[in-house]
């Protein structure tokens, strides 16, 4: 039902998962542990889904929290529950507040937890292409230190996303990164089709988080295009031609 990060677990006051796909009610494209609120599957299966999670990390089910995600830079500060339709349209969530498990849902974009076990402030990140891109991982952190935390003992870890083997692109994709930095380049490989190339998210976003300072950057090192057992992936859904797709959750919670 989930997979964990070594760094964060041996954090006292943390408690983390990042959820596969199994262990929940859902059907079909779905099955079985979606817990996607955008999605189209039968609300009461993303409910029970969700309650599931929320269990798993030990909170009331009102306490799983996540985002409107729009693939942005934005970040807000959580001080209390809230629901799907007043939830706040940013892509990552920081708080100090024990109790309060924040969340972002992915199928291929790379979830990323945070935890400064010593100040008590922890993150959600939700950081496709254009997140981590346009700094949505350096906006979380400074949030994180708004709240009390210190950069040098932030504990990231970088769970299930798709990885390099899996995630062709095109040229424009590759003059983007390259035009924002030149050096971007080396995270990039020749694919099969000419003119297009292989993108490595997750060592982008490990550069960028080392480039913050943090104390510890943990890749799990997990493919959700590749293991269909284990993840929804949403470019996975596209190669077969599926109409929609089942998403995953990451979360974490601070321990009173």
């Amino acid at each position: 039902m989930k997979v964990q990060s070594s760094s964060l677990a041996s954090l006292k006051r943390a408690r983390h998962a990042f959820f596969t796909r199994e262990g929940g009610v859902s059907e079909g494209i779905y099955a079985s542990l979606n817990g996607g609120q955008g999605s189209n599957d039968d609300p009461a299966h993303v409910k029970e889904n969700r309650r599931r999670i929320a269990a798993a990390l030990e909170v009331p089910e009102r306490h799983l929290i996540t985002c409107y995600q729009i693939h942005s830079d934005d970040a807000v500060v959580a001080t209390r529950p809230w629901t799907r339709d007043n939830a706040p349209h940013a892509d990552a969530i920081v708080t100090k507040i024990p109790g309060l498990a924040i969340g972002v849902s992915v199928a291929d974009c790379g979830p990323i937890l945070l935890a400064d076990g010593e100040a008590g402030v922890i993150g959600a990140v939700h950081a496709g292409w254009k997140g981590a891109l346009t700094g949505v991982l350096e906006t979380t952190i400074a949030k994180m230190e708004e709240l009390g935390a210190r950069c040098s003992h932030i504990t990231a870890a970088i769970g299930p996303l798709i990885r390099q083997s899996s995630y062709e692109v095109g040229p424009e994709f590759v003059a983007r990164f390259r035009e924002e930095d030149h050096r971007n380049i080396r995270f990039f490989a020749p694919a099969d089709r000419e003119h297009h190339a292989m993108f490595d998210l997750p060592g982008y976003i490990a550069m960028r988080l080392k480039k913050t300072g943090v104390g510890t950057v943990e890749d799990l090192v997990l493919d959700t295009y590749s293991d269909e057992k284990l993840f929804f992936s949403y470019r996975r859904s596209i190669h077969r031609g599926e109409k929609d797709y089942g998403r995953l959750i990451a979360a974490i919670a601070l321990i009173d």
